[in-house]
């Protein structure tokens, strides 16, 4: 049977493989009127709908139910982060099976993820939304520092801020950098909570009919001031034992979150007391990772994504595909990030950082002319390279190679002060 996919947002190249999926498969897709520079083969789509962001979550249902009451949609679908929610809203006066309204803002309200999960017993780290320095001052007093402040709603490691003192100009300043307006986000509320401290950790699982198979398990390595990401390895290099502990905490994440189906990127910090989550993500991992993960396993996230959305049952596969023994391989991917600030010139070095050892792809984000403001964002990273190895050290250390082979030219701009 063929099927005709409502998805909502622009979803890359998913879309395309969604209508690959099966013959006859065919896409409708709604998304924000900025994202239509986005969409892929716009021809191949049934239609294209296009709603402003910030138009009201009925409109959007609404828009659906127009399209769905002449060519009935029979399954729907949405592959990034943003307007999650009105996908939800869309599946449930539809009638189509998708996250439920209630998934979606446990997952993306953190202040939520927090409290639910402390309800279910999974995870007891404190936390609390405040909303002005009084609040912020009575949680430090609490809990003590050091301690997490960041958007309540955000990604990208944008507005974080880490605690080390109970200083007044630094609880001040964390408020500040936390509440700001972070991808059309603004207002949504900050919160703090207890800072984990341990090796970063992130977990690539996929998600059928409530059970879930964890597929990988990711190394992260963070700034340690901005908490931006610099790098990933693939697979973590860990125990059998903690391995094993980590796959069963984050199951225990997602029942509590009421996650079914799909694919999910769970962060997480591995600690003396055991694994403490940072946040999840109703998506696949950004930052490579899924080309990490296939590298290191065979394994193709997204094609999973896109063949579960047409309707096929893909867990018995990925469990056969997971237990093949293949040779193991290690994937690792590191960013360039560059604390001076001033406008990019010039890139130098590329080709000999595409002929190091072990590399696989090298990619320079940022073109001449990008402003450049130091590491606040992983937006801001200009770089990348991907890398594969027989080890942990080998992997990461041809990716980080590559990167210092690469030079950035960039003209720094005086402040006003040094220009009076």
């Amino acid at each position: 049977m063929s099927e005709h996919v409502l998805v909502v947002g622009s979803g890359r190249d998913l879309p395309g493989r969604v209508r690959a999926a099966a013959p006859g498969n065919r896409t409708t897709v709604i998304c924000r009127l900025d994202y239509l520079s986005r969409l892929q083969e716009r021809e191949a789509h049934s239609r294209v709908l296009a709603v402003r962001h910030n138009a009201p979550d009925r409109e959007w249902v609404a828009i659906a139910a127009a399209v769905h009451a002449v060519d009935p949609f029979t399954r729907i679908a949405t592959f990034g982060e943003r307007d999650q929610d009105r996908c939800a809203e869309i599946g449930r006066a539809l009638g189509l099976h998708t996250h439920s309204p209630r998934t979606v803002a446990l997952v993306h309200d953190k202040a939520a993820m927090r409290a639910r999960l402390r309800e279910t017993g999974t995870d007891l780290t404190p936390s609390a939304t405040v909303t002005d320095l009084e609040a912020l001052r009575g949680f430090v007093h609490e809990h003590g520092v050091p301690c997490v402040v960041k958007p309540t709603h955000g990604s990208a490691s944008v507005g974080v801020a880490v605690l080390r003192s109970a200083e007044e100009h630094e609880l001040t300043a964390a408020l500040t950098r936390a509440g700001g307006d972070f991808y059309g986000l603004s207002g949504t509320g900050v919160v703090a909570e207890r800072f984990h401290e341990g090796p970063q950790l992130s977990v690539e699982a996929f998600s059928e009919d409530g059970e879930h198979v964890c597929v990988a398990i990711t190394r992260k390595y963070s700034d340690p001031v901005s908490f931006v990401e610099l790098g990933h390895v693939v697979p973590a290099p860990l125990p059998p034992a903690t391995e094993d502990e980590v796959r069963s905490y984050v199951t225990r994440v997602l029942d509590g979150l009421g996650i079914t189906f799909g694919a999910t990127h769970t962060e997480i910090v591995l600690t003396d007391a055991g694994p403490r989550v940072i946040e999840t993500h109703l998506r696949m991992g950004g930052d490579e990772i899924p080309a990490l993960v296939r590298s290191a396993t065979g394994v193709d996230l997204g094609g999973l994504v896109a063949r579960q959305a047409a309707g096929e049952r893909v867990l018995p596969g990925l469990r056969k595909e997971l237990a093949d023994g293949r040779t193991p391989v290690t994937a690792a991917i590191w960013f360039a990030a560059v604390s001076a600030v001033g406008v990019l010139t010039s890139v130098e070095g590329a080709d000999e950082a595409r002929r190091t050892a072990g590399v696989e792809e090298v990619v320079v984000q940022a073109e001449p002319g990008t402003m450049c403001t130091g590491v606040e964002s992983s937006d801001e990273r200009l770089a990348y390279a991907r890398s594969a190895g027989a080890s942990t050290e080998e992997a990461v250390g041809s990716a980080r190679a590559a990167i210092a082979a690469l030079a950035f030219h960039i003209r720094t701009v005086p402040s006003i002060e040094e220009a009076v």
